[in-house]
């Protein structure tokens, strides 16, 4: 949530960082409304006050046997003054919550303006393969070797959806377990959160109201949904806090399959896994002191970036433009894997800063230890990583003439073995 401060007192400023997302606002109503609800509130006061000493007012005189009546009858018209603003007041805040809450954060000084076109490549790890065969896409090779059984997951989950089955089932484990063991190894705090979250926890991660219906919603009454990424919990788990500042930073990791909706329709490249309604994922997470927290995005990125280069991987790291960061981030980088059958890259990782946004949404603050002063944290989060779209490539870009596929080193301890076979 942005700052109302700064909105009122330079909402230019807001209107032109705005645009850099092609985001479009005016201001005119909020600050008629804000400006409006001030008066009220010092009007409300007065009000009151004078209701207050007219109440002790009253049982003086009657005590001195004196005629009360024009006080009642001035009362009665204060309480009533009084409860026509408490309702405009309440309407107005509920206009300007619903407004501020709607609005998408403001992109760091050094993100770029516009869409995807303008997004930045800054960094390359090793070479896209080349193969001395006729290579075969992740579908048929999954299929091929018995790790995916496509038919079957769709039989039981519909679109969207595929079932890992035996050595399929150990790959993808063995990627979990990897990850777990080197976020342990950095000394970040594991964590298993639910994964049926409330209403507040999409609010205060961003994702509400405006994306709603991109969740699995599971109640009419009330508001409980399935969560889309660990993130969504994370974000959540100190709102409504006070951190001390000697506990800050803080770093959090969880594992957690993620749920999403994924309206609309797919692309024919985007078949097997690279896009479905439920993956498993290792979310990296942080809370720090603002000034802090430009050295913790970059802590995560090299972490990510250190993932995918342990599996041996063809990558590339983006920077992303203001418009294609999500609501939430105030700076984006995607790790993006090479996908040799689509001939494109694919995200495995996001990692963001969402700066002091999240925290203002979910009341998340620490206390300077030496001035006592009460601040917003800021909040990082990163992929670390996503599984859904490292199987595809790992088979494409470790596949062998005779149709096998060679398993990365990291992953053997886990695995079992070097090369994954046909049965």
């Amino acid at each position: 949530m942005l700052d109302l401060n700064l909105i009122r007192s330079n909402p230019d400023f807001v209107k032109e960082a705005l645009k850099k997302r092609e985001y479009d606002v005016d201001f005119t109503e909020l600050l008629a409304w804000d400006a409006r609800r001030r008066e009220l509130i010092l009007e409300n006061e007065n009000a009151k006050a004078e209701s207050n000493k007219k109440s002790k007012e009253i049982p003086m005189r009657k005590k001195q046997g004196l005629d009360a009546s024009d006080l009642l009858n001035e009362l009665k018209e204060l309480k009533e003054k009084i409860a026509v603003m408490d309702a405009e007041q309440s309407e107005l805040e509920e206009k300007i919550r619903r407004f501020v809450l709607a609005l998408p954060n403001l992109p760091a000084e050094d993100v770029v303006a516009g869409g995807k076109e303008n997004n930045r490549p800054v960094k390359v790890f090793g070479e896209k393969p080349v193969f001395e065969f006729e290579p075969k896409n992740h579908v048929d090779l999954c299929t091929s070797l018995g790790l995916i059984d496509y038919e079957r997951g769709v039989k039981m989950g519909g679109n969207g959806f595929w079932l890992y089955t035996g050595e399929g089932a150990k790959l993808e484990w063995a990627l979990l377990n990897y990850f777990i063991t080197e976020h342990l190894k950095d000394g970040y705090e594991f964590m298993l959160p639910p994964h049926i979250l409330t209403y507040e926890c999409g609010l205060t991660a961003g994702q509400f109201p405006k994306f709603e219906d991109d969740v699995f919603r599971l109640t009419e009454e009330g508001f409980h949904f399935l969560l889309p990424t660990a993130e969504t919990a994370l974000i959540n788990l100190y709102r409504g806090e006070i951190l001390n500042e000697a506990d800050l930073p803080k770093r959090l990791f969880a594992y957690t399959p993620c749920y999403r909706r994924e309206a609309g329709t797919y692309r024919a490249s985007e078949r097997g896994m690279i896009r479905g309604h439920q993956f498993n994922k290792v979310e990296m997470f942080g809370y720090t002191r603002p000034e802090d927290s430009d050295a913790m995005l970059q802590e995560l990125i090299g972490k990510a970036c250190r993932l995918v280069e342990g599996l041996g991987l063809h990558y590339r790291l983006s920077k992303l433009a203001a418009g294609d960061c999500s609501a939430s981030m105030a700076t984006t980088y995607d790790i993006e894997l090479w996908i040799p059958s689509m001939n494109e890259y694919k995200e495995c990782s996001s990692v963001s800063n969402a700066r002091d946004y999240q925290a203002r949404r979910g009341n998340i603050r620490f206390r300077r230890a030496e001035s006592k002063k009460l601040e917003y944290v800021h909040t990082l989060n990163g992929s670390g990583l996503a599984t859904s779209r490292l199987m595809p490539a790992i088979v494409e870009q470790f596949q062998q003439p005779d149709g096998s596929v060679i398993v990365p080193e990291k992953l053997r301890p886990f695995y079992g073995k070097d090369r994954i076979t046909k049965k």
